[in-house]
């Protein structure tokens, strides 16, 4: 390594030194002609600081006192909102949000990869808290197997029919299901699932499901089963949340893991709504013209809005404990 001369000396000091002037050559006197305890606002060789030094530190803790943190008093302002004020404020926060992502984001398929990214971190969150706590207490087993479910089987279409960047988001997301899954049925932390307050089976949720799709899905070119598949798929993303919305409400308080987790799947739902509502502002009849003609259409559009709007629901709780100052999410028992 070639010699590095040292740098220059600066305001703030020879490589991470203190604050001053520089040190007077050898034998010389300090500049500035007085002690550097003045100008330092310490003392040299026991000489007392200047009123100068002094007097501007007890200025700048005065005005430091008097400072209020704007993020603070915002969130204290918005505590003392009225119910109907907060849910306006959300509603107008929302419709900011998609302006500003119509304005921003040219390509709205990237709208659908930030879904479901929020999907794969959602997951993630469960499996820091399985690893870290090593507890499932709280976390629904008949959701996750509802998820698992939909997602292998959006995953096999999409090899299928569709091959793109959202199988490998697919896949990542069924992976980390998987071992949610693994977690919570052979490890030793399955111990701590709470089988009672999971009332909902999944099998209450898929028959219904399988019977509709096979009444109504996509019209296209694709052998029929793909296509009854892939409308199972969105008939169990859908509700697929709804075991573990009944079972939060049963334990009347959410953990905090897992209200982060129901979170991020709002998130993801907010995401792949703005797809669809940027779209149509866009004037793309390509939209319209991909679904087909018949029930499909309709049913597909029910689908996103029952699941926007269980979700939503939640967040809505979920954003209030927060602004509470508690972290605290509880489900009134009319959510599901």
């Amino acid at each position: 390594m070639a010699f590095q001369p040292p740098p220059p000396y600066t305001r703030s000091g020879p490589a991470g030194g203190g604050f001053g002037p520089p040190p007077p050559p050898f034998g010389g006197s300090a500049p500035y002609g007085g002690n550097q305890g003045a100008y330092t606002g310490g003392s040299s060789f026991g000489a007392p600081a200047g009123p100068r030094g002094s007097h501007s530190a007890g200025a700048g803790d005065d005005k430091l006192g008097k400072v209020k943190d704007p993020l603070l008093h915002a969130v204290k302002w918005f505590k003392t909102r009225s119910s109907k004020e907060k849910t306006m404020m959300g509603c107008v926060a929302g419709l900011l949000t998609l302006l500003v992502l119509w304005r921003t984001i040219e390509d709205h398929d990237t709208l659908f990869v930030l879904a479901e990214a929020a999907h794969f971190v959602g997951i993630g969150l469960l499996g820091w808290k399985i690893y870290s706590k090593k507890s499932v207490a709280g976390l629904s087993l008949q959701t996750q197997i509802l998820t698992g479910i939909f997602l292998v089987v959006r995953l096999y279409c999409s090899f299928m029919m569709e091959y793109d960047i959202h199988t490998l988001l697919d896949l990542l997301t069924a992976a980390a299901t998987a071992g949610v899954l693994y977690a919570m049925l052979a490890t030793p932390v399955a111990n701590t699932y709470q089988a009672d307050l999971d009332s909902v089976k999944f099998y209450f949720v898929v028959i219904p499901c399988v019977a509709l799709a096979v009444i109504a899905h996509p019209y296209t070119s694709h052998w029929l089963p793909f296509r009854i598949m892939w409308a199972v798929c969105v008939y169990l993303e859908a509700i697929s949340v709804l075991p573990q919305l009944r079972m939060m409400q049963n334990s009347k308080m959410v953990e905090r893991f897992t209200a982060h987790y129901v979170f991020c799947l709002g998130l993801s739902r907010f995401f792949s709504c703005a797809h669809w509502i940027l779209q149509l502002l866009d004037g793309n009849k390509y939209l319209l013209t991909a679904l087909g003609s018949g029930l499909w259409p309709v049913m597909v559009l029910l689908s996103e809005v029952v699941q926007t709007f269980i979700l939503a629901d939640f967040c809505f709780y979920y954003v209030k404990s927060y602004a509470d100052g508690t972290g605290i999410v509880r489900l009134p028992v009319g959510i599901v």
